[in-house]
This record gives C-alpha cells, sequence and structure tokens, in this order.
C-alpha cells in the first residue's frame, strides 16, 4: 500500500495562486482584445501627452479682449511680465497661452514694468545730473591724505535755511594738489501740485536736489589756489584743534615718501 505524502511547508496550493506563467518555458494566456485595445489608447506616444491645455486661444481672446487685460491675466497667474502691446493678435495670444501652458518665453517678449502700474498715476521724477570727469592734474597720481568734512553748510539755499549741512572730501595728491568734492546728501523735492484720478492733491513732479560737485582742484601743482579754495581753505583754518587748525592737521598734512626700508630701525635707510 502506497502511502500519500502530504505537502511540505515550502509547497504551493495552485488553488489559491493558480499557474505559474512565469516559470521558464510557461505561456502567458492571451489578453482579451478590449484590454489591448484599451492599454494602446492610454499609453502616450513618445512625445506626446493626454493632458489637456490648461488654457485656450479662444478663451483668452474672449475674457482678455486688450494687451494690457492679457498682460495682467499672464503676470497674475506666472509672475511673468510680457510685452505684448503692438503684435498682431494671432502672435500675442499664441505666445501668452504658450507661457500659461508652462513654456519659456524668449527674452524679447518679457517687459519690465508690473503691468498694473499706469504712468499716468505715476509722478515723474529728474534723471540725477552726470558728473564731471576727474581732473587730469590727479589721474594716476598717488593720493597721500583724505578727510571728510560734515560742518559745511548745504549749497541749496533752501536746506541750507533749515541747518542742512553736506558732506565734501578733500584729498591731498602726491603732487601737491589738493581737490574738493561734494558727495552728498542726495534726495528730492516736491515740485508744483495735480489733482490725481483719486481726487487727492500730488506733486506735479520730482526734482533732485543733488549737491554732488565731482572731484575739483583747489589747489595747483605750483600752490595756487582757486577761488572757493581760497574760501575752502579759511574756512577750516578757522576750525582749531589743539594748538593748529583742521587744514593743517587733516588735509595739508605733510608726508614721507617710503623707500621700502625700515625708518624707525634704520633712519638712515641703506647708506651708513
Amino acid at each position: 500500500m502506497t502511502k500519500k505524502l502530504e505537502p511540505g511547508p515550502w509547497a504551493v496550493d495552485e488553488t489559491l495562486t493558480g499557474p505559474q506563467t512565469d516559470a521558464p518555458g510557461a505561456i502567458e494566456p492571451p489578453k482579451a482584445a478590449s484590454e489591448t485595445t484599451k492599454a494602446t489608447k492610454e499609453t502616450p506616444k513618445p512625445g506626446e501627452t493626454n493632458i489637456e491645455p490648461l488654457y485656450d486661444f479662444e478663451g483668452l481672446m474672449t475674457d482678455f479682449p486688450t494687451a494690457k487685460d492679457l498682460e495682467k491675466f499672464v503676470f497674475d497667474q506666472t509672475g511673468i511680465v510680457l510685452n505684448l502691446k503692438g503684435r498682431s493678435n494671432k502672435f500675442k495670444y499664441q505666445k501668452a497661452m504658450d507661457v500659461l501652458n508652462g513654456k519659456e518665453p524668449e527674452e524679447y517678449l518679457l517687459g519690465n514694468e508690473n503691468p498694473y502700474l499706469d504712468k499716468n498715476d505715476l509722478i515723474p521724477i529728474d534723471d540725477l545730473k552726470k558728473l564731471p570727469a576727474r581732473p587730469a592734474a590727479v589721474v594716476g597720481e598717488q593720493c597721500v591724505a583724505s578727510f571728510i568734512s560734515k560742518t559745511f553748510q548745504h549749497p541749496d539755499q533752501e536746506w541750507a535755511a533749515q541747518g542742512q549741512k553736506c558732506e565734501v572730501v578733500f584729498r591731498k595728491y602726491i603732487n601737491n594738489v589738493i581737490t574738493y568734492e561734494i558727495i552728498g546728501p542726495i534726495s528730492t523735492r516736491a515740485v508744483g501740485t495735480r489733482v490725481n484720478k483719486f481726487g487727492k492733491e500730488v506733486p506735479e513732479k520730482y526734482v533732485w536736489v543733488d549737491p554732488r560737485t565731482g572731484e575739483q582742484v583747489i589747489r595747483k601743482e605750483n600752490g595756487s589756489y582757486t577761488p572757493v579754495g581760497t574760501r575752502l581753505r579759511a574756512k577750516m583754518q578757522a576750525a582749531k584743534i589743539n594748538k593748529s587748525d583742521y587744514w593743517s592737521v587733516w588735509i595739508d598734512r605733510e608726508f614721507v615718501i617710503s623707500d621700502g626700508t625700515n625708518a624707525i630701525d634704520n633712519p638712515w635707510g641703506s647708506q651708513l
């Protein structure tokens, strides 16, 4: 009599798992035609997508009839400023739709101003003045001393009447030339008034209160002074420090040209 063997711990119950199709030589049963067709439709080809575009050409034209409206909408959705004014309708709506659907815009289409800003509401401001070039007498020369004074009254009469001071830099060069330069402060002043679209009075424009002079010579190489140089020297000589004055201590300072040796340890240099 043959004894029937009980299944071991590693035996597989085919009633639970079904036939093993992944074993070597196993044949996978064919899929139903409907499943094959469904898989083909759902799997996009390389470079294609089944996702519908977020925005539509006609929808943009209907909802945003002007370039300004279109620029505002693109800015709201993407934070990108486009320059679409004056371009053909087909071009500007196509480009807007491309950006809204995630495409990077060309550089020439990018703007730099918030589309919500209306230039008619902005208060104009004049350009800053262009400073003159440095004097030829100091170009390439070594500056041996410099001093900043904040005690001079502001050149602007209105600001001077209010007690405003300006900042002046004095520089002495190795060729004995001394210069001055007013470097600030710079601010704006409202000029005129007008009523804006909200019925409020606002300045007509702003102008710069700009005292900057650029670097100017006040003492030449031969030791002669310009008229403004004479006045500035007198002003700084009147300001006393210990037993001397500001001009002698801080501006027209004596200087020694070093030959690279240690003058403290050997004041005679290489000569013994």
